[in-house]
């Protein structure tokens, strides 16, 4: 009998290829072989991320880099990357021994065992068709009590920017009776945090059950057994209905945040995207969010510099900026995607400008999101603590999703994984600091926050 095969998973890109290796990583285990992370590997998998061309770098130099080191073993490559460039991403990183599209978690015990059976690379990106790995088989990385939770695959929208539908195919949405198995099985192995991801949650399950059924889900979920916070990562416009917003105002374990990327808010811009609506919209939106949903925290993504942009069109997004108040502001500076509508656009917007509106974006959210952090000081907030750090407990309140929001600094060394009651002292531009009971604490040794706050993903 042959020796247990021995796995690296190298993971680049998003949180929903975090879940992805996870999954990988299961299969593989039940299959019998180890996945440890030895850089001794027989078998390295790269599941690699095609967002953009900085990521498409970063993907591609780590293949080479695992083509180079790889011995007598083997090098997979999956994800994004894989499925985005196909044939093309043999010439362009060679010597792995198979290229894996996107959707194919399942299948990777198999996969695994042909690059040992056969001397010719395996090329597999056949248009994607999602195949949901069994619940239970999912091995979890990270912190336990903060998991993600994909709901769907894919997106139907036909922004002009964006490059996931086609590498990541049509809106595919996972049974809600399997979301409901994996959301238990997630609680029951320790997390207390559930951040359901989707290219647009708010598209769940219309195509399987011709209606739009994220509302039904969220009660589902609510119910379960020691579930303490349910996220929802992102949300589409014109899909955040009355019945979306009554079912967050409502649940008990909804937490009260909405990350929905705009792009932009000039009408004109948006029709270059294909994307609906304009600003005075949004804001009639994020007014009755307001309304339904006390206290609720809004994040937004713009795209600044897309091709077009006048001056005119840029200042609409700061004025749009300035009213709406946001807790949270992110931006890209737009990236020219081969394969995409906007490639070919006319009127590029150099990239000192578009870096020079990005500056003057960030400046001004940066005063919004302070004034809005000051407000917080003397109010209390639940914090779910991460990790310690110099005689502080870092964690997050419901305002803040994992990698992209800021943290709140509490005193003391609490339990990771609790969710401790602070009293905000002070604020910064991104984070809060705040002490258990009534100790006041002068914060103006400030801490730097273990991530930088980014930016949602274009939708």
């Amino acid at each position: 009998m042959s020796r247990a095969k021995n796995v690296r998973i190298i993971t680049l890109g998003c949180a929903k290829n975090d879940v992805d290796s996870e999954e990988i990583a299961g299969v593989l285990s039940d299959a019998g072989m180890s996945v440890d992370g030895s850089n001794k590997s027989d078998v390295t998998i790269i599941n690699t991320c095609g967002f953009l061309e900085a990521s498409k770098q970063e993907s591609i130099e780590a293949i080479k880099k695992a083509v180079r080191t790889k011995g007598n073993g083997k090098v997979i490559v999956a994800g994004c990357l894989a499925q985005r460039l196909g044939e093309d991403l043999t010439r362009l990183a060679p010597g792995a021994d198979a290229y894996i599209g996107v959707g194919q978690m399942a299948r990777f015990a198999d996969i695994v065992t042909s690059v040992f059976e056969h001397s010719d690379p395996l090329l597999d990106v056949a248009p994607p068709h999602h195949r949901w790995a069994d619940t239970h088989s999912r091995a979890r990385t990270g912190r336990p009590w903060s998991a993600y939770l994909k709901i769907s695959e894919g997106c139907d929208h036909k922004c002009t920017f964006c490059t996931i539908p086609s590498f990541r195919g049509k809106h595919d949405s996972k049974p809600i009776e399997r979301v409901l198995a994996e959301a238990n099985h997630l609680v029951k192995t320790g997390a207390r945090e559930l951040n359901l991801i989707a290219q647009d949650v708010t598209q769940y399950g219309y195509d399987l059950y011709r209606e739009f059924t994220l509302p039904k889900l969220l009660r589902e979920l609510n119910s379960i057994q020691d579930v303490d916070w349910i996220r929802l990562l992102y949300f589409y416009p014109n899909r955040l209905t009355d019945e979306v917003i009554e079912a967050m105002a409502t649940l008990e374990h909804v937490v009260p945040y909405i990350d929905i990327p705009l792009q932009h808010v000039h009408p004109d811009v948006l029709r270059r995207m294909h994307r609906p609506w304009d600003g005075e919209r949004y804001l009639r939106l994020i007014e009755k969010v307001r309304t339904s949903i006390p206290n609720v925290a809004i994040r937004t993504t713009f795209i600044v510099g897309f091709p077009g942009e006048t001056e005119a069109e840029f200042q609409a997004m700061l004025d749009f900026t300035r009213e709406a108040k946001l807790d949270r502001v992110g931006a890209f500076q737009f990236s020219r995607e081969p394969g995409t509508p906007s490639y070919d656009l006319p009127n590029q917007v150099p990239t000192k400008v578009k870096k020079e509106r990005f500056d003057r974006l960030m400046r001004v959210q940066m005063v919004i999101s302070r004034e809005i952090n000051k407000s917080w000081i003397g109010r209390e907030i639940d914090v779910l603590v991460d990790e310690h750090r110099e005689g502080w407990s870092a964690g997050r309140s419901f305002r803040d999703a994992p990698e992209i929001d800021g943290w709140v600094y509490v005193r003391g060394e609490h339990h990771p994984g609790s969710i401790i009651r602070a009293q905000v002292t002070d604020a910064t531009d991104y984070d809060l600091y705040g002490a258990v009971g009534v100790e006041q604490i002068s914060s103006r040794k400030m801490l730097q926050p273990l991530r930088v706050s980014g930016p949602s993903r274009p939708l």
